[in-house]
């Protein structure tokens, strides 16, 4: 039927420049598209790794199962391991934020542990981040914000695993 053209690789710095423009407007599909574009010719491209991770996460609220699956499947192609830990706590943050603005029955106890689980990756973050480098640190102090100003985030006894795995 209809086959994805091949970008060049002259193309690629004004290509992921775009990506993130389409970011910038709220058009993460776009950007998507961009980066697979990209990844297409140039698969360990991390900036075009980065990119598409993000404007994945940014589709969560969407309500597409298949997001989260594909944004922790980059996760294991960025190079560094500061990256890989600083990723999934973004991942992990805005599935939470994501939950939260769902605001069902039960989505405190759940967006309390996304929280949770994207401290932990951000603390891992922290120890290993380059010098002068405090991006792990600046997300962590937003998800305690979040979690002191959103009262209904709260732990439960049980941990419902079925709950925090849905797609």
């Amino acid at each position: 039927m209809f086959a994805v053209k091949a970008i060049s690789q002259e193309s690629i710095p004004r290509a992921l420049e775009k990506a993130e423009r389409y970011r910038l407007l709220n058009e993460p599909w776009q950007a998507e598209s961009i980066c697979l574009d990209v990844l297409q010719i140039e698969s360990q491209h991390q900036e075009a790794l980065v990119m598409l991770l993000l404007a994945l996460t940014d589709q969560f609220d969407s309500g597409a199962t298949d997001l989260f699956r594909r944004a922790q499947e980059v996760v294991p192609r960025l190079h560094s391991e500061y990256g890989r830990a600083y990723y999934a706590g973004i991942i992990c943050e805005r599935r939470a934020k994501a939950q939260l603005d769902q605001r069902a029955p039960g989505s405190g106890v759940i967006a309390y542990h996304w929280l949770r689980d994207a401290m932990q990756y951000y603390e891992e973050a922290e120890a290993r981040r380059p010098a002068g480098n405090d991006d792990a640190v600046l997300r962590w102090n937003t998800c305690v914000r979040m979690l002191l100003r959103n009262r209904h985030l709260a732990p439960t006894e049980e941990r419902a695993e079925v709950l925090l795995t849905m797609e």
